[in-house]
């Protein structure tokens, strides 16, 4: 069941919102550009606040919308909680003297009254219920008639007119129906009129509370940039809004503050949390030339920032973006349901019709009266309401949680897709590893230190901007060794680099050049580099005026949360197949210490591609990770292609799944988040569909004959509202998802 839209405006000059969005007027849109937007239905939405031509759902304030429309109209759903309280307050003391005068006969002055009175006070009572404080609910009613699209209001509107209407000839023109009961005229069903619209009321006022909380997770994320900002210019410093940062801006950040735009550190030395977009708790060291990212929160350290990439060009703000996408899509499953719907409100107004006749014919006397209260039984239990919040509020919830643990989830297909995949192909360099080399063995000739080796081989590699070169030097430095001075630097292409040292010559590089230079290295060093390269270690020698000093070994170090996702990955019986440009030995290391199922090594990224066809071809459901532009063909032909967040924007671009911080441990999260929210889904879809084949059967009177019991139109109304709630408050368990 959908919330009901306010009739009445949330400030003085804004339009009443029923008459402000009429049917011809919803269409489909741009997510960016419709000021508000329905939540089930795909592509509706409209400039100013209404209700959606299809479903009947409200429109809510698109979070990405660039509009111009006043701010009390997007109040974030607050003017339409009010209006429900209010309407269910005054429907609700009308309704009391309905259901006293109805149902109190047994009572103390009511019993005095004469049933023809009572009667006319019913209709008094209930009929500003049905047509003032239920104005919403009879709106949405004629509008699924004239866009001929049924939904939930108009099973409401049917069984609510059709007790009052019938109530109503009943004592204005009783000629016009057959004669019975007992008072002298045919029963009376004002308060089932009345209790119902009250009830659709209250349920409305429950569900919206809680639908609001499955997009709270963008609302979180949204409040998590400050809306200002502290610029540094020379000497002095001002506070200036967040929308007037530029990209290149000195900024500085107070012990406590939130960063406010995504940047490098400058100066100073903090901590960071972090959390609130990786997940992990443990705050993240900060020094000069770390990377900030916008709505983390700064320790107790100050730092000088500069500012890089601001607006919506901010990781948060693409994360924002992206979960309210996600969030708007349907899932396969959803469409499925959809075609259900589409039929399931003709039929059982079909069914409420053919109740209606048998019971009239068949029924006991009086018969008619049956008749209306078993048909307005069946509209009102059967309301699609629950089979439409299904699937929609379990992704909502869902595709927010994944965002508020580092994963974001392109759209909601994509996370139905995971739940099938059960191999991963993942890319080597920037995936599994960290994407640079370094130093994991220094290994002197007898005579030298390790310490003495590698602060020759640093001094010379200073002067190179190398990968390598600036691992040697990074090694030398994490053992706070003083380089010397570099005289005559020169980079041989292919070979290493030679450069004077004191008033010697240092060589350090490949042991090919080397040979081709007259330079032979003894054979435990030789040995030594036989074994290292054979296990894909990069090795590299060093040589002091031609002789050689010794080799240092390196490497592109394994992440240290790789080891941990794997395994875990490998505990929900998913598959592994890496995937690497890079030469058989290194790829065949890597794999042994992962316990990687297979390797293809020395691809191109084309070859990685044919790999992905090949997995489909074999009828496996594969996933492909990686980080890199060469990634991007098989990112874009996996069935699902998952980038690393600190990759390059043309892998993010081509996948479907985003690891924000580049953590394998957050693919761990998507598979277990993708396989709870399908789980919830498909629990709501079994629970709806359940919900109403019984409902309609005992509402259409079958256990009758059994029981001698009926459920009453009031009864059906509250089970309506409770299996709305039910579908809801399943959903919101995936906000503690873990």
């Amino acid at each position: 069941m959908q919330p009901l839209a306010p009739t009445k405006a949330p400030c003085c000059s804004a339009p009443k919102p029923e008459a402000a969005t009429p049917a011809c007027c919803a269409s489909p849109v741009d997510a960016k550009t419709a000021a508000y937007i329905c939540p089930m239905c795909e592509g509706v939405g409209a400039s100013k606040p209404g209700a959606c031509p299809k479903c009947g759902m409200d429109l809510e304030k698109n979070p990405l919308a660039v509009s111009s429309t006043p701010e009390c109209c997007g109040d974030g759903g607050d003017a339409e909680l009010k209006e429900l309280w209010w309407r269910l307050r005054w429907g609700s003391l009308m309704t009391l003297p309905v259901v006293l005068l109805s149902m109190g006969m047994d009572l103390p002055v009511i019993r005095d009254i004469p049933a023809d009175a009572s009667a006319w006070m019913q209709l008094v009572w209930a009929t500003p219920v049905v047509f003032w404080c239920g104005w919403p609910l009879l709106v949405r009613f004629a509008r699924s008639f004239a866009t001929l699209k049924t939904n939930m209001f108009t099973l409401i509107g049917l069984g609510v007119l059709s007790a009052w209407v019938y109530s109503t000839i009943v004592i204005v023109a009783p000629d016009l129906l057959p004669h019975s009961g007992g008072h002298g005229h045919a029963p009376v069903y004002f308060e089932s009129a009345a209790v119902i619209t009250v009830l659709v009321i209250l349920g409305q006022l429950l569900e919206s509370r809680a639908r609001r909380a499955t997009g709270s997770a963008i609302e979180s994320l949204m409040r998590l940039a400050p809306r200002t900002a502290l610029l540094v210019e020379g000497s002095t410093e001002r506070e200036i809004p967040l929308d007037t940062v530029k990209p290149g801006d000195v900024l500085r950040i107070k012990p406590g503050g939130k960063i406010p735009v995504d940047g490098l550190v400058l100066e100073g030395v903090s901590t960071i949390d972090e959390s609130m977009l990786t997940g992990e708790p443990m705050p993240v060291m900060k020094k000069a030339d770390s990377r900030v990212t916008s709505g983390t929160v700064n320790g107790n350290g100050t730092l000088l920032m500069k500012a890089e990439r601001v607006g919506a060009e901010t990781l948060l703000s693409q994360i924002i973006a992206l979960t309210a996408q996600a969030q708007r899509s349907r899932a396969p499953v959803q469409r499925q349901a959809d075609r259900v719907s589409s039929w399931f409100v003709p039929v059982v107004v079909l069914i409420a019709i053919l109740t209606f006749l048998l019971w009239w014919e068949f029924g006991p006397q009086p018969s008619l009266g049956f008749a209306i209260v078993n048909a307005v039984a069946v509209l009102i239990i059967a309301c699609p309401c629950a089979l439409g919040l299904a699937t929609p509020m379990a992704v909502t919830t869902g595709m927010g949680r994944g965002a508020q643990l580092g994963v974001l989830i392109k759209d909601a297909e994509t996370l139905e897709r995971l739940g099938t995949i059960d191999t991963i192909l993942l890319d080597k360099t920037g995936t599994l590893t960290e994407g640079k080399p370094s130093v994991v063995e220094v290994h002197p000739l007898p005579g030298l230190s390790a310490r003495d080796l590698l602060a020759c081989a640093a001094a010379v590699e200073a002067a190179s901007e190398h990968p390598i070169a600036s691992a040697i030097v990074a090694a030398a430095k994490e053992r706070n060794l003083q380089l010397a001075k570099v005289k005559d630097f020169q980079a041989v292409p292919g070979g290493g680099v030679i450069g004077t040292v004191g008033d010697k010559e240092v060589f350090v590089g490949q042991a090919a050049f080397l040979k081709k230079k007259g330079v032979f290295i003894d054979a435990e060093c030789s040995t030594r580099s036989a074994e290292l390269q054979a296990s894909g270690f990069t090795v590299v020698l060093v040589v002091l005026d031609g002789r050689p000093l010794g080799l240092i070994a390196l490497t592109d170090k394994i992440k240290e949360s790789t080891k941990p996702a794997i395994e875990a990955l490998h505990g929900l019986g998913l598959k592994f197949k890496m995937l690497t440009g890079d030469t058989r030995s290194t790829a065949d290391r890597v794999a042994k210490d992962l316990r990687i199922d297979e390797v293809a090594a020395e691809l191109s990224p084309h070859e990685k591609l044919v790999h992905v066809y090949q997995m489909k071809e074999q009828g496996r459901h594969a996933a492909y990770v990686g980080d890199g532009i060469n990634d991007a063909p098989a990112l874009t032909g996996a069935d699902v292609g998952i980038a690393m967040g600190t990759g390059t924007d043309a892998a993010m671009h081509s996948a479907s799944v985003t690891l924000v911080k580049g953590d394998l441990r957050a693919l761990h999260r998507a598979f277990t988040l993708s396989r709870a929210t399908l789980r919830i889904i498909r629990q709501n879809l079994a629970f709806s569909f359940l919900y109403n084949a019984i409902g309609i059967l005992i509402a259409a009177g079958v256990l009758y004959p059994f029981t001698g019991r009926l459920l009453s139109p009031m009864l059906a109304s509250v089970a309506m509202s409770m299996s709305s709630l039910t579908v809801i408050l399943n959903s919101l368990r995936l906000r503690w998802f873990k």
